[in-house]
C-alpha cells in the first residue's frame, strides 16, 4: 500500500507518489543544506568537515534507517549489489551533475583530493577485506563454496576504520582556524531545522522507494536492474539534491565532499551496523566482489579527474556520465545473460 497505507500499489498512484516524494525530498534536502552550513559556520567547521560528515551523514540517513529497520524486522538482507549500486551512482553521477549544473568547473582542494578520495579508497578495500574474512573465517557449511558469514567481529573492522576518520575529521577541525559567526545564528533553531530536515527527507525517500519497487515489479524490470539501477538512485536522491545545491551556490567542495563522505559513511558504518544488529548476514563473494571492483573503478575514475588541475570541468563530467551508462549497459548484459561476471 502506498502513502502509509491509504492508497493501493497503481502505476497511477505510484507516479504520483514519486512525484511528490521527490519534491519532499528538494525540501528537505534544502533545510538539511542551508542549516548544516549555519551550524558550521557557528561551530567554524572547515567545508571538507561540513560535507564529509553533517551533510554526509544526514542525507545517509534513509540508507542507515532502512537497514536498521530491515534488521530489527528479521529479514535483513545485505543488499551488496543495491548499496555498491548506490555508491556507483554516487562517485559517477552525482559530481557530474553538480559540474553540469555549476557555471564554472567544480574548485577541489588537496585536502579533498588526498585525504577524502584515498580515505574512500581504503574504505572500499577494507569492505572487500572484510567479505574475505567471512568467506574465510566463516563459510556456510552447506552452501556454495564462495558464499561466507559476516559476523559481529568481523563488522567491528569497517566500523573502526570510520572512528580513524572520525579522529583524522575531529583533528582537522582543532588545526582550523576560523572565526566562529554566532551573531544572528538562532543555534536552537537551526539544530530544529537540521532534525526536521532529516524527519521529511526519511519518510519522502521510504515512500519513494516503495512506489519505484512497485513500478518496477509492474512493469517487469529483474530485480538485479532494478535494485542496482533504478532504486539505487532513487536512495540517493538527497545526496544528488544536497551536492547539486551546493554547487549552484559555488560551494564546491561541500558538494564533492559530501559525495565521498556519504559513500564512506554507507559503507563502513550502515552495512556494519545492519550485521550487529542481526546478529550475522550471508554474504556472496562471487557476487560481491565484481562489484566492488566496478566501484574501485568509478572512485579511481573520479579521483583521477579531481586531481587533474584540481578541478572537475563539464568535458570529464561527461566521461563520468558516460562511465556510468557503461555501467548500466553492463547490469543489462548480466540481466541478459550476456555476460557472467556476476555468479
Amino acid at each position: 500500500m502506498a502513502l502509509f497505507g491509504l492508497l493501493p500499489h497503481t502505476p497511477v498512484v505510484d507516479v504520483f507518489v514519486v512525484f511528490v516524494a521527490t519534491g519532499l525530498i528538494w525540501m528537505g534536502s534544502g533545510w538539511l543544506e542551508g542549516s548544516a552550513e549555519q551550524l558550521s559556520m557557528y561551530y567554524g567547521l572547515p567545508a571538507v568537515v561540513q560535507g564529509s560528515i553533517v551533510v554526509a551523514v544526514g542525507s545517509s540517513f534513509p540508507e542507515l534507517s532502512s537497514v536498521v529497520f530491515a534488521a530489527l524486522s528479521g529479514v535483513f538482507d545485505i543488499g551488496v549489489g543495491a548499496i555498491v549500486g548506490s555508491a556507483i551512482f554516487n562517485i559517477l553521477a552525482i559530481p557530474a551533475f553538480s559540474a553540469l549544473v555549476s557555471d564554472e568547473p567544480l574548485e577541489t582542494n588537496r585536502t579533498l583530493v588526498y585525504k577524502e578520495a584515498q580515505f574512500y579508497m581504503i574504505a572500499v578495500s577494507v569492505l572487500v577485506v572484510t567479505f574475505a574474512f567471512a568467506v574465510i573465517y566463516a563459510p556456510v557449511p552447506d552452501g556454495p563454496p564462495l558464499l561466507g558469514r559476516i559476523t559481529r567481529p568481523l563488522a567491528m573492522l569497517p566500523l573502526l576504520l570510520y572512528g580513524l576518520y572520525l579522529f583524522i575529521q575531529w583533528q582537522d577541525v582543532n588545526d582550523h582556524d576560523a572565526e566562529r559567526l554566532t551573531d544572528d545564528i538562532q543555534i536552537e533553531r537551526q539544530w530544529l531545522t537540521l532534525v526536521a530536515g532529516l524527519a521529511v527527507i526519511l519518510v519522502a525517500v521510504e515512500q519513494l522507494v516503495g512506489s519505484v519497487e512497485s513500478l518496477s515489479t509492474t512493469f517487469g524490470i529483474p530485480e538485479l536492474l532494478a535494485g542496482v539501477t533504478i532504486v539505487a538512485a532513487a536512495t540517493s536522491l538527497p545526496d544528488l539534491l544536497v551536492s547539486v545545491r551546493a554547487a549552484r551556490r559555488g560551494k564546491s567542495v561541500t558538494s564533492l565532499a559530501n559525495v565521498l563522505g556519504s559513500n564512506t559513511f554507507d559503507l563502513l558504518v550502515a552495512i556494519p551496523l545492519g550485521v550487529l544488529i542481526a546478529g550475522s548476514v550471508v554474504i556472496d563473494f562471487a557476487t560481491a566482489v565484481p562489484m566492488m571492483g566496478v566501484l574501485t573503478l568509478a572512485t579511481v575514475l573520479l579521483f583521477a579527474a579531481l586531481r587533474t588541475d584540481l578541478s572537475l570541468t563539464k568535458y570529464e563530467a561527461y566521461a563520468l556520465i558516460v562511465s556510468y551508462l557503461l555501467f548500466v549497459a553492463w547490469i543489462i548484459a548480466e540481466v541478459l545473460g550476456v555476460t557472467g561476471a556476476l555468479r
